[in-house]
């Protein structure tokens, strides 16, 4: 569930900060940076981030102080990062409005699955009772889990292709983050049946569903990434 707004990384430390950016960029986001919070509070302004990943200690205005103008101005999702491992900054970062916390020093996949488990969490809670159908949407396809349909985006029209529940599991796994490179194991555990434990059989379904894809005019989806795994492509 990527979107069109970037996420805004504030931390002083611009080694930490390359490396956060560089692991949210893999999984497709756009981000912005700020090295203090005066900054951040300005781009914030200009930009309307998705989300926010907040230092908890910076010089002059400290994370606390941007979390809480954060909170007076609305309720962009905050991530806060803490050099402390004690209840004092977690139960005030919680208590101010953050909506999670990391630990450093911390693993960058860490900080990069709590902010699609954030994302998430506020996409369901911004989403109106009478919303229509969830949809999936690339520049190709578009997708309605809970319809099992497959649409051509372009035309609007049905692709009118039998997909297995496995077929349908993964493209709409490799939709959801159309640029990431997923492994075969990643697709196993995601999409696969509990009976089927070779990752070799991730080959065999990829393959299938890719060749129903081609019959209804969509080709080179999905993507083989050579000694990596699988992307979802253009």
């Amino acid at each position: 569930m990527n979107t069109q707004f970037p996420i805004l990384v504030v931390e002083d430390e611009a080694e930490i900060a390359e490396i956060v950016q560089a692991y949210l960029q893999r999984d497709g986001f756009d981000t912005l940076y700020a090295a203090n919070g005066v900054d951040a509070l300005e781009l914030h302004a200009r930009h309307a981030p998705c989300l926010v990943i907040l230092d908890i200690r910076m010089p002059g205005m400290n994370g606390w102080q941007v979390l809480s103008e954060l909170r007076r101005r609305g309720n962009t999702p905050v991530l806060m990062l803490t050099a402390s491992d004690g209840d004092t900054d977690k139960l005030a970062a919680l208590r101010i409005g953050a909506d999670d916390y990391v630990i450093k020093p911390f693993n960058p996949d860490e900080v990069v699955a709590r902010t699609h488990a954030i994302l998430r969490r506020a996409a369901y809670q911004q989403r109106p009772a009478s919303a229509g159908p969830q949809v999936l949407k690339t520049p190709r396809l578009a997708l309605y889990p809970e319809e099992f349909r497959v649409l051509n985006a372009l035309t609007g029209e049905e692709l009118g292709i039998a997909l297995t529940t496995t077929e349908f599991r993964l493209l709409a796994h490799l939709m959801r983050y159309p640029k990431k490179v997923f492994s075969r194991l990643e697709l196993l555990e995601n999409c696969l049946a509990e009976g089927e434990t070779l990752e070799r059989t991730v080959d065999s379904h990829i393959s299938k569903l890719r060749k129903k894809l081609e019959e209804a005019g969509i080709s080179g989806m999905p993507e083989s990434v050579r000694g990596l795994g699988y992307r979802l492509g253009d």
